[in-house]
């Protein structure tokens, strides 16, 4: 039933968060590794286009949807990063062309 964490200490992984390569310790979630760059604001909302941030870290809220590798509405806080993963913050609203 419980693990061990793993020792974040020990390795790091490169990843690409909103186009800028990050160094980030094994085990963190997508989520924290966005977070960890200083970006609070995962996503934007469809109707106002405001920022959200991640709320929970566990899953239940879905405030921290994002874009991974190239995949929409993923759930970043439930999703530990990879070797070369590309995190991009989910743009709700749209722009409107005419």
């Amino acid at each position: 039933m419980f693990q061990l964490l793993p020792d974040t200490t020990a390795q790091t992984l490169t990843v690409i968060v909103n186009g800028e390569t990050v160094t980030v310790p094994h085990g963190f979630t997508a989520a924290a590794a966005m977070l960890l760059c200083g970006e609070s604001a995962t996503r934007t909302t469809a109707l106002s286009g405001e920022g959200r941030a991640p709320y929970c870290m566990m899953g239940v809220c879905f405030e921290c949807l994002m874009e991974i590798n190239g995949e929409p509405n993923q759930q970043g806080c439930l999703v530990t990063v990879a070797e070369g993963m590309h995190i991009n913050r989910q743009q709700g609203k749209r722009e409107v062309r005419e």
